[in-house]
């Protein structure tokens, strides 16, 4: 873990050599992409405020189960997308490590949304895309974990907590200097579900269901 602190201290002196105002300004761009809410956007259209249904939650399961598949597909879609921009972006203006702390901004633009109230998603869409542009070939595996335990449990949470949990560990393996920060999305991503666990502990977690069309 040492080592793994001085790699990501030498990434951030690199990055502020590069310039304190080129940071921040990805930074506030990275957040505002990932307060793009194409949940909150699409139930308007349909008329409703899709965090006062279902679960309340602005993500696509939530929207499949209130909205629909289609509604859900474009929701899960752009989600991981602007995950990827924010990552994509910084890594052509100033590298890894930018790259990383834009995808955690974006992350908290989708929890935590400005224009909305501050009340946005729980980020495993967004964290998907954030993975998958930083290190496609973690992104890959993680997707493949959740997958796996979805189809196994069919309960989403069960399959994005799984996933969760193993990503630091891919992380310290493949890239060390960013174990620290793989740590906290996932624990932010565990904090954002500890209803979802309580759930599953006490049996009462719903399974995902592909009824609506």
């Amino acid at each position: 873990m040492t080592e793994s602190l001085e790699a990501l201290g030498r990434e951030v002196a690199a990055l502020a050599d590069a310039g304190a105002p080129l940071a921040v300004s990805c930074l506030v761009a990275a957040y505002f992409i990932g307060t793009i809410s194409p949940a909150i956007l699409l139930g308007r259209m349909k008329g409703v405020d899709i965090r006062e249904k279902g679960s309340g939650n602005a993500g696509t399961t939530n929207v499949l189960r209130t909205l629909g598949r289609k509604a859900a597909a474009i929701t899960l879609a752009i989600d991981v997308l602007k995950g990827s921009a924010a990552v994509l972006l910084a890594g052509l203006a100033g590298g890894g490590a930018l790259s990383v702390f834009c995808g955690f901004a974006a992350l908290c633009g989708h929890i935590w949304p400005a224009p909305y109230g501050f009340r946005g998603g729980k980020g495993v869409a967004t964290g998907l895309g954030v993975i998958l542009a930083f290190d496609p070939a973690i992104g890959l595996i993680s997707l493949g974990i959740a997958l796996a335990v979805i189809a196994l449990t069919r309960r989403v949470s069960a399959g994005a907590l799984t996933a969760v949990t193993i990503f630091p560990a891919l992380m310290h393996a493949a890239q060390p200097a960013y174990t620290l920060p793989a740590i906290a999305i996932a624990a932010l991503l565990w904090i954002k579900h500890r209803h979802n666990v309580a759930r599953i502990i006490r049996g009462q977690e719903p399974k995902l269901s592909f009824g609506r069309k």
